[in-house]
């Protein structure tokens, strides 16, 4: 891809240049160019782990870069803060959207702003400010101001954060995958609203994993790879295919090994599983196997791991362990079936931060050690060194509180824990997240350990690396369902990312 085409012969509204920010020793954005024109709505793209969220949180004040500068309009500016951000016109709307949903629009346009004195609201004044707001923008969706939000569309939400942002004088919108949510006809008048706002002079970085989208709604597009800019390029001159290049653009590291085990018997049957966030998924995982689930961030797989594990509620459908129908209506059936769960969030969900090393490992097997009129401290202990053993659990003393460890031995007593009572089928959700390196590499090391002793593995990661060099067959989740299972090694990355982009 070209550097940035043609220049402005006026200052860009925005631009960041060699904008660099480290975390440990790793940067995360790597000598980063971007600019932003006004009236103009330019793409951000990359793969998860690209680098868009840090870039985002250095323009929302949540981070400060280590190197490089911003200048809005041609002057520099420090964005040391979020107050800093909003001096200098920028707004970020999340997909998890702020809003009050018992207040009506112009409350929440104005919340926190109202107009009147401290005893008493003016509530007309809001109101008359709202519409004429609304009409200045033509945001005519949204004219009856007095609409509570919870009986609005998920699109015109969206317009309400960001008549809200531009109630503040917000000149720069950065919209962070803001259709995940949306039905196509509300995508649509996400789309004309945001044209609307171009032609009055408003900046919109626009972040999506759907290239379709991106065809139809930017004016450029500048892809990140690996935390560097791989350059700017008009919208109307790059195509699906050269995008989805660009966006993968390496050869895959093989840092990892698949494991040399060939896949034996049925180990899980999954047929036509339904929830309200799992849409008809089937699908088959042998002994000795990894099946990898390849899909975007919001695609639905994490729903999908927490339905198998117990955890969420499945409406229909049926699950079969060595052959045998099955009802998981919780982790206790899931783990009496052989079924274990190393879960996304591993500090919210799946260990006690505050607890002991030896507290995490030993606690889903109370019952073994504790199920009498006194603990039995010696097979809590024989429980909790097993792990440390079998996993290389690095500490200098399991008692030790396990927010202690580095992110990679805590994936590794998360893991490790369920290895007591020998599970038949492991889930892995984003195992290596937060995890460097040497540690990933260790860790898929005992995966395949684990693999070649028969077990079968479920492994859900949005690094592609990761599911096309670990995985015997490649399963393409997207909007809730598998589009497609395929041997890793008849289907290319370039392949899998078109799938999860078209």
């Amino acid at each position: 891809m070209s550097n940035s085409i043609e220049t402005s012969s006026t200052a860009p509204l925005l631009s960041l240049r060699n904008v660099t920010k480290r975390f440990g020793g790793v940067a995360a954005i790597d000598g980063v160019d971007f600019e932003l024109r006004a009236g103009e709505i330019h793409a951000l793209l990359g793969e998860n782990g690209a680098g868009k969220s840090t870039l985002i949180k250095i323009l929302a004040g949540i981070y400060h870069p280590d190197a490089g500068s911003i200048h809005i309009e041609g002057r520099p500016v420090s964005i040391a803060g979020v107050s800093d951000a909003n001096q200098s016109g920028i707004r970020v709307i999340h997909q998890e959207l702020s809003l009050a949903p018992n207040l009506t629009i112009a409350e929440n346009i104005y919340l926190g702003r109202e107009p009147g004195s401290r005893l008493r609201l003016d509530r007309r004044a809001m109101e008359n400010k709202a519409r004429t707001l609304i009409h200045e923008l033509g945001l005519d969706e949204l004219r009856d101001v007095r609409k509570p939000v919870h009986e609005l569309s998920a699109a015109h939400r969206q317009l309400v954060e960001i008549a809200r942002a531009l109630s503040q004088h917000a000149r720069i919108l950065i919209l962070d995958e803001p259709t995940s949510s949306l039905s196509e006809a509300e995508t649509e008048a996400l789309f004309d609203s945001l044209h609307r706002l171009r032609n009055q002079g408003v900046g919109v970085i626009y972040i999506s994993h759907r290239l379709e989208e991106i065809a139809r709604i930017a004016d450029r597009i500048t892809v990140l790879r690996d935390g560097k800019s791989m350059g700017t390029q008009l919208a109307s001159q790059i195509d699906h295919k050269q995008l989805v290049k660009w966006m993968v653009g390496r050869d895959i590291i093989d840092h990892f090994h698949r494991p040399s085990s060939a896949p034996g018997n049925i180990a899980m049957e999954v047929r036509h599983l339904k929830s309200p966030t799992i849409r008809d998924v089937s699908f088959t995982l042998r002994y000795g196997e990894i099946v990898g689930m390849a899909g975007l961030v919001g695609a639905g797989r994490t729903e999908l791991a927490r339905a198998l594990f117990g955890i969420d509620s499945i409406d229909s459908g049926d699950i079969l362990i060595d052959g045998r129908p099955i009802s998981i209506r919780s982790p206790g059936d899931a783990l009496e079936a052989g079924v274990v769960l190393a879960p996304e969030d591993r500090r919210k969900e799946g260990l006690v931060m505050i607890q002991s090393v030896a507290f995490n490992l030993a606690i889903p097997w109370t019952r073994y050690w504790n199920s009498g009129f006194f603990p039995d401290y010696r097979e809590r202990r024989n429980i909790v060194q097993r792990a440390i053993d079998g996993f290389g659990v690095k500490l200098a003393d399991p008692e030790q509180e396990i927010s202690s460890l580095s992110g990679g031995n805590q994936q590794k007593v998360l893991v490790g824990r369920w290895m007591e009572k020998n599970p038949k089928i492991l889930i892995l959700d984003e195992p290596t997240r937060g995890v460097d390196v040497g540690s990933r590499e260790e860790m898929f090391r005992m995966i395949s350990r684990l693999v070649e002793e028969g077990m079968a593995i479920l492994l859900i990661s949005s690094d592609l690396d990761e599911v096309m060099n670990v995985s015997h067959r490649i399963a393409i989740y997207r909007d809730q369902t598998i589009l497609q299972i395929a041997p890793a090694d008849q289907i290319s990355p370039e392949e899998v990312m078109e799938r999860l982009t078209m």
